[in-house]
């Protein structure tokens, strides 16, 4: 997505992505993929339980995770094992959700074109 930020740019559009980590791990992320734009957190899933799109991490998963030494615990400040499925939305001035992409298999993503011809949509 980072490749698109100037087209969106170019036609009065901010990117911002969200992210359940604590800060530290938002920055180090934004560091390790050279993003440019906005990584801001929802602490707790806040935002994205608003709008129904977090999930409880199966135990099993949970596992492999710890085999790996991924915590969620630890990158998030709680211990919840939620994440939020991943989404895109294009949100118009007046704060008005006009598209929308969701789906709860992660490698399944929008492609950046979607969203620059979504937003081209809203006039």
């Amino acid at each position: 997505m980072r490749d698109i930020v100037e087209d969106l740019n170019g036609l009065n559009t901010t990117m911002v992505a969200i992210s359940p980590q604590n800060q530290a791990k938002n920055d180090e992320l934004v560091e390790k993929h050279k993003l440019n734009f906005d990584l801001v957190r929802d602490e707790g899933n806040a935002y994205c339980k608003e709008m129904g799109i977090v999930f409880k991490v199966a135990d099993e998963i949970i596992d492999i995770y710890n085999g790996f030494g991924i915590s969620l615990p630890d990158s998030n400040g709680e211990d919840s094992w939620s994440l939020p499925m991943p989404t895109r939305l294009v949100v118009s001035q007046d704060g008005i959700v006009r598209a929308a992409d969701t789906d709860p298999n992660h490698t399944a993503r929008p492609e950046p074109q979607k969203t620059i011809d979504d937003v081209k949509a809203l006039g």
